[in-house]
């Protein structure tokens, strides 16, 4: 059963190959894609591998889930997508920046 974020779908193990236009069309085939994004890293400007889809209904959400989870992308040799309800992101703690925290003299020697 899905939840009011339910029309929201997370897709993962796309090829990197991928575009927001390809999995757009992809998953047209269950419904109405509002849209459909692949996840950039930002150093590199390559796909991360993943993405999100957001469907117009929640039945067609199911359906999109139905059909693609555990399916290999079209025209890939790749891994099986993994195609579940998108949840909302988790906070992360605070990275922290320096030398791994371990501080302490760095043997300057003065």
């Amino acid at each position: 059963m899905l939840t009011e974020l339910g029309k929201r779908l997370f897709v993962g193990n796309l090829p990197y190959s991928s575009t927001d236009a390809e999995l757009k069309d992809t998953f047209s085939q269950a419904g109405t894609v509002e849209s459909a994004q692949i996840i950039i890293e930002k150093m590199t400007g390559r796909s991360k591998g993943f993405g999100f889809v957001e469907m117009a209904t929640d039945e067609e959400a199911q359906k999109a889930i139905e059909m693609f989870n555990g399916k290999n992308f079209p025209d890939e040799n790749g891994r099986p997508l993994v195609v579940n309800e998108a949840r909302p992101m988790e906070p992360r703690a605070p990275r922290s920046g320096g030398f791994g925290g371990q501080g302490g003299d760095f043997g300057g020697g003065f």
